[in-house]
């Protein structure tokens, strides 16, 4: 199992409708309320700031009627070209084994193929980008949901200005808080009140749209193309704000393996495009009749009277957008793990039934202090827009290249339609790119560090532990010189079971070595365990284990995990009684290799300060001991030094 096994829809991709995964069992009601909960609350949030941004942000366009239909004609296209056509007609299609998400689309494209290759290199080394910048888009995320909601206050009560901030920062460090419960207690409620949500996004853009029905001559192109006409470079530059209503499209495709392509169509199509474009449209007609009330369009669209309700609404639907985008990052980062992209983290799973449920708590505090430092320093959800579409837009691009590669390499596509859905695509992308890049003064450098900070880590693991791997390799002899070198010094064995990891299947492990080097002894019984991680999301357990016997009492045990699954080895062992290997799990010995790195200059590796960070990291990830799950005190650690 060297690659990722195709599904129907890649092997085919974009040429027919297929069956839809889920049975009749599971009513369309229900699963589409999960859907809700789950994958459109970032971009159902939206409406709070993406109007506001474009004619009161930083750099706001004359209220002008010919101006707001503009935007708005602009607003319905970039949803129908961006997330209806390219997203749910085209990039949901590009999944492995049912997964979605750029590293779906990475493993699509086998990295570990033609690495000789220039292209192939620069083609993984966009896709860790791309990932780069999601994660910064990922911290954004809940700074500026939960701050654009209490900002509420400043219309229905403006003392309490002074007051938006410490609310914001309290209920993030909440939110943060109870994240190690996991969500299955709190995600039957997360559905339900998104729906309502959606409900209200429509009932109050029909208001709004009741007053001013001229609103909807927007949805002629003929006023995206005037707007350009008329503004020119400022009308360009506007558009920061309008992309605003497409973030969240790229974390649709990401929770693609939670409920898969055709229910998060149907409920895109029949529910969350029609209320966001009835509250844009409202929103919209309720500047043409008040310009002045563009300074917070979202709430002034609602009645007086229910304006403290709304904004706890409001409150409640950005906190369950950024649970999803929270939970979404561990995912996220454990997909990194196991590609090898990232150092190891504490994994703890939070649900016996659903396997993608699981708390890191490292990357839970380093997001938390991020969001509320995020909110400290930009104070506004309108500082923090400029930063937010940077991050989005770039991954966006990304997306098209590397879904435009898929079709080509796995989905038999011909020059012709390919080049026409890259062509096509990225330049809407890049064209809300050049206008996001123009806000890099006034924030949009932010996700271009962490970008750019994330993918010197994400590249220097990748790259150093191939260069140790390989550097260990040469100190090692391979396992049948080594077990016959042992049965000619007949040395003594002694009772019990010893379980060793290796990388490489032929090389002894260097903890082994060390051990007989050190002992001058050896267990009857010898297990060397090789865990491989898949570039497929889940691994079958009927198609998990290899086990070959060797000679000399040694046994060869592969493990096999997709890159969406937690490692459990002792789990795992225990299937080996079926292959005829019984074992007594409280009685197994570990031993687990701890590498030491000094800098050695005559290495040929990566330069100095990229050695320097990769040896940080190494001292600092988590070893196979938690990675494992393996029993502390049935775990012994053997040490050895390696210069690079």
């Amino acid at each position: 199992m060297s690659e990722p096994e195709l599904s129907h829809n890649t092997q085919q991709m974009f040429n027919k409708a297929t069956p839809p995964e889920h049975s009749h069992k599971q009513s369309f009601a229900v699963l589409s309320i999960a859907v809700l909960g789950v994958v459109y609350g970032d971009i159902g949030t939206s409406p709070i700031y993406a109007l506001r941004e474009t004619f009161a942000g930083k750099h706001p366009i004359p209220v002008t009627p010919e101006n707001v239909l503009g935007v708005l004609s602009l607003i319905f296209w970039s949803l129908i070209l961006i997330i209806s056509v390219k997203y749910m007609m085209f990039v949901l299609r590009a999944d492995n084994r049912g997964e979605g998400g750029i590293f779906a689309l990475l493993a699509l494209l086998k990295p570990e193929a033609n690495q000789d290759r220039i292209s192939r290199r620069v083609l993984i080394l966009l896709g860790i980008l791309g990932a780069s910048m999601l994660y910064g888009g990922a911290v954004i995320t809940p700074a500026i949901s939960v701050l654009s909601a209490v900002e509420g206050l400043r219309v229905a009560a403006p003392a309490l200005d002074n007051y938006i901030v410490p609310i914001t920062i309290a209920i993030l460090a909440g939110l943060f808080a109870i994240q190690h419960h996991g969500t299955a207690k709190v995600g039957a409620i997360f559905g339900p009140l998104t729906l309502v949500w959606f409900l209200v996004l429509a009932v109050l853009g029909i208001r709004g749209i009741i007053e001013q029905p001229q609103v909807l001559l927007a949805i002629d192109p003929r006023y995206a193309v005037n707007y350009f006409i008329h503004n020119g470079f400022n009308g360009y530059f506007a558009l920061y704000g309008i992309f605003l209503v497409t973030t969240g499209g790229e974390a649709l495709y990401a929770d693609l393996g939670h409920f898969g392509r055709y229910p998060i169509r149907r409920v895109w199509f029949a529910i969350v495009l029609p209320a966001l474009l009835l509250n844009y449209f409202g929103q919209g007609a309720l500047i043409l009749s008040d310009p002045l009330e563009a300074s917070h369009p979202f709430f002034h669209l609602a009645p007086e009277w229910s304006l403290y309700p709304l904004i706890f609404l409001t409150a409640a639907a950005t906190c369950i957008a950024s649970q999803a985008v929270i939970t979404g990052v561990y995912s996220l980062t454990r997909q990194a793990m196991q590609l090898n992209l990232m150092p190891h983290f504490k994994v703890q799973q939070t649900s016996a039934e659903v396997h993608g449920q699981i708390y890191m708590p490292s990357i839970n505090w380093i997001m938390m202090i991020a969001a509320i430092g995020l909110v400290l320093t930009f104070q506004s959800s309108g500082n923090l827009a400029a930063a937010y579409g940077v991050a989005v837009n770039s991954t966006m691009a990304i997306t098209t290249i590397l879904a435009f590669k898929v079709a080509r390499e796995r989905g038999g596509w011909g020059w012709p339609a390919s080049l026409a859905f890259l062509i096509s695509f990225l330049l809407i992308d890049l064209a809300y790119l050049g206008a996001n890049l123009m806000t890099i003064p006034d924030g949009g450098w932010l996700p271009l560090v962490m970008g750019t900070l994330l993918f010197s880590v994400m590249t220097t693991w990748r790259r150093g532990t191939i260069l140790l791997s390989q550097h260990i390799a040469k100190k090692t002899i391979s396992m049948d010189t080594f077990i016959a070198q042992q049965e000619a010094k007949a040395i003594q064995r002694i009772c019990g079971v010893a379980v060793f990891f290796t990388g490489r299947l032929d090389n002894t492990p260097p903890a082994l070595q060390q051990f007989i080097h050190r002992t001058g002894m050896l267990h009857e019984c010898v297990i060397l365990i090789t865990v491989i991680i898949e570039l497929v999301p889940k691994i079958d357990q009927k198609e998990r284990i290899e086990l070959t016997r060797l000679d000399a009492g040694f046994v060869r045990i592969l493990l096999h995990y997709g890159y969406m699954q937690g490692i459990n080895v002792p789990s795992d062992l225990a299937l080996c009684t079926e292959l005829g290997l019984p074992l007594d799990l409280s009685s197994l010995n570990y031993f687990v290799g701890n590498v030491n790195l000094l800098p050695d200059s005559k290495q040929n590796g990566m330069v100095s300060w990229r050695d320097r960070l990769f040896a940080r990291m190494v001292i600092n990830t988590q070893d196979a001991t938690a990675s494992y799950q393996l029993p502390y005190m049935q775990t012994m650690n053997i040490g050895f030094t390696v210069g690079i």
